[in-house]
């Protein structure tokens, strides 16, 4: 029997909650173990970049492949958007991508959100087939045909604002039946300037308004759209530096203009959130979403439910990362990934954290796993004599060592995978040292292993997963040298 007393945890929503966008056309995916080994923490989601155009004769090719020969212009010239090609759907390959990276997500403590560009042309049977692939995957936020009031991608080339816009409500109807886990996000262009008496094309896109779950906007605090075709100089037309102040004043004035019309105060999210380090240079960038947070926090509305921070790592300077253009798996870390990095620490961009000590945990111990803002854990009260030489969680025993977790402690946390039967947690001493004797809580989260919900768990399994974790593991801390 283990020393240590267990209650029970409840995970819920940030006062903001941060997403991060993790591939694009300007960039791979990076895998989430990396990503949680350099910043310290999940987020509330990871934002994934497809398209679905089934009905072109390439598809399911990646567009810059399939066509490596025509020569281009700008990023958006391809026949269709070059974003990973969503294999789901009709296609049917459900075990390529985005389905590993959406496992990959979960299993890792985070909701998938999902951008897809979809062709207006599918019949219902494509849409169908998509949701249903959806439904396995708990809590999905879907972005369907984003900045659908812009002219560069490949659906507002084949079909009309009006039908875009009919095409965006019809998807929310279907997702909404076949996989009601799958909550929509309308993305569009909002208020363009602050002297504007209606958002862009609200009058054409009123079916979508009404139709969607969240609203959004994408703001770009500074943007080099020409890249990567040309390079951001002084007297150039390919790119712009707006300040924050105005950004900031047109997202939340788009949130209350869609409330307005709708009479219905749904979640605000922004979907995608940077400046442009080909305009600002790093040390700019850094600052400018620095100063964007600052006013979210300072603003008593507390209008935004989540950013996206677009994005980890970049081809071009709009990453937390810049790509080694050497090697596609190297990162180099930016000004801005230091300053990001402290903003998702802050309890205002954290998930709440409630501890129920009116009695102890009895074991065996049914974990929920609602998502990442609505799961049920375990808080494990530790005593440190001091800053720790040695912090380690075992799980070497057979009942333990086939357990998902996700850990934190002292601010840090911690994925073990199932096999693994030691995690070292020294990390999270390294550049927080303990100054003396104190406690810490060690939680524990149990998303599922494979990043799908179970069927067989019940009526709510689309919702929620359910793992049992039969007692706690043993911990080794140690206050000094072993050898002195």
């Amino acid at each position: 029997m283990s020393d240590y007393r267990a209650y029970k945890l409840h995970m819920g929503p940030a006062v903001c909650a941060v997403d991060l966008g993790d591939g694009s056309e300007r960039g791979e995916y990076v895998n989430q173990d990396y990503i949680l080994n350099v910043l310290g923490r999940p987020h509330r989601g990871v934002s994934l970049m497809t398209c679905y155009y089934p009905l072109d004769e390439t598809f399911p090719a990646r567009a810059h492949e399939a066509y490596a020969d025509m020569e281009i212009g700008g990023q958006w010239d391809y026949p269709y958007d070059d974003y990973e090609p969503y294999k789901g759907g009709l296609v049917g390959l459900t075990d390529k991508e985005p389905f590993n990276w959406m496992k990959d997500v979960r299993r890792h403590g985070q909701d998938v959100l999902l951008t897809i560009t979809i062709d207006p042309n599918v019949t219902d049977d494509h849409l169908v087939a998509i949701a249903k692939d959806l439904s396995t995957y708990g809590r999905v936020l879907a972005r369907i045909n984003h900045e659908a009031t812009g002219s560069w991608f490949s659906f507002n080339k084949r079909a009309s604002y009006e039908k875009v816009a009919e095409f965006f409500a019809h998807v929310c109807e279907v997702f909404h039946r076949e996989a009601p886990n799958v909550k929509l996000i309308l993305c569009l262009d909002g208020y363009k300037e602050l002297e504007e008496e209606k958002m862009a094309m609200e009058d054409i896109f009123m079916p979508a308004i009404k139709a969607t779950d969240l609203y959004s906007v994408d703001r770009y605090l500074a943007l080099h759209w020409g890249w990567p075709i040309d390079v951001a100089e002084e007297g150039g037309n390919s790119f712009a530096r707006y300040s924050v102040d105005k950004i900031y004043a047109l997202t939340k004035r788009s949130r209350n203009r869609y409330i307005e019309l709708t009479g219905d105060v749904k979640p605000m999210v922004l979907s995608e959130l940077n400046a442009d380090g080909d305009v600002t240079g790093p040390y700019d960038q850094a600052q400018m979403v620095k100063d964007f947070c600052d006013k979210l926090k300072a603003d008593p509305d507390k209008w935004l439910s989540a950013f996206t921070m677009y994005q980890f790592r970049d081809r071009g300077r709009l990453g937390l990362e810049i790509e080694d253009p050497n090697n596609s798996e190297v990162g180099i870390a930016q000004p801005v990934l230091n300053t990001y990095r402290e903003l998702i620490h802050e309890d205002y961009f954290s998930p709440s954290m409630d501890v129920d000590k009116s009695s102890d945990v009895v074991f065996p111990a049914k974990l929920r796993w609602g998502g990442s803002e609505d799961a049920d854990g375990l808080a494990v009260p530790l005593h440190f004599d001091c800053n720790p030489h040695f912090a380690e969680v075992y799980f070497d025993d057979p009942e333990l060592i086939d357990l998902n977790l996700m850990m934190e402690i002292n601010g840090r946390w911690f994925y073990k995978a199932p096999g693994v039967k030691c995690i070292d947690l020294m990390s999270a001493f390294f550049e927080k040292p303990l100054d003396g004797e104190t406690e810490l809580t060690m939680k524990f989260f149990a998303p599922p292993a494979d990043g799908q919900n179970d069927p067989s768990q019940g009526d709510d399994w689309q919702t929620n997963y359910y793992a049992v974790i039969p007692k706690l593991p043993r911990f080794r801390l140690v206050f000094k040298p072993i050898v002195l």
